[in-house]
């Protein structure tokens, strides 16, 4: 397979290569600490040959001024939203699994803001999956990064 979209194209399917009925298995919104373990296990699949993991965290300098701490904020929809986009991702590639888990609160310099993961049949189908699956959710889930800079100055982002 070259890692491009999945779709049911006669021969492109293998066994074994579709994910269960919902490869989804963990979507959430936390206030406590992240956890790389929970979300790698969560995606852990024996059909999947390829599993990409996404570790976003908070840097200490944006656009050439330094932060000095940060705060996320989301809109009581932020998880439904972030289902809506794993179902584009699951639908758009052979998904075995996919987990992502979004962090708000008070956030110092090098916590983790956010963790995704995506295993699929091939690495390649992977990392494109993942790659969907975080940029997706930086652009549309309602989640507000609050950045506080060490010169006391500070911004509202958009979208995380």
């Amino acid at each position: 397979m070259s890692g491009t979209p999945f779709s049911s194209t006669p021969g492109r399917d293998h066994p074994g290569e579709r994910a269960a009925a919902d490869p989804i298995r963990l979507l959430d919104i936390r206030d406590t600490a992240l956890s790389l373990d929970e979300v790698f296990t969560a995606v852990g699949d024996a059909a999947a040959g390829g599993t990409a993991l996404f570790v976003g965290t908070v840097r200490s300098h944006d656009n050439g001024a330094d932060v000095d701490r940060l705060g996320y904020s989301a809109h009581p929809t932020a998880v439904a939203e972030m289902r809506r986009i794993a179902e584009k991702v699951v639908a758009e590639y052979p998904v075995r699994a996919l987990a992502a888990v979004h962090r708000v609160g008070d956030l110092s310099i090098g916590d983790l803001a956010v963790v995704a993961a995506v295993s699929c049949p091939h690495r390649g189908e992977a990392f494109e999956a993942c790659r969907k699956l975080i940029d997706d959710l930086k652009h549309e889930v309602p989640i507000w990064k609050h950045q506080m800079f060490v010169d006391g100055t500070e911004e509202w982002v958009g979208a995380s």
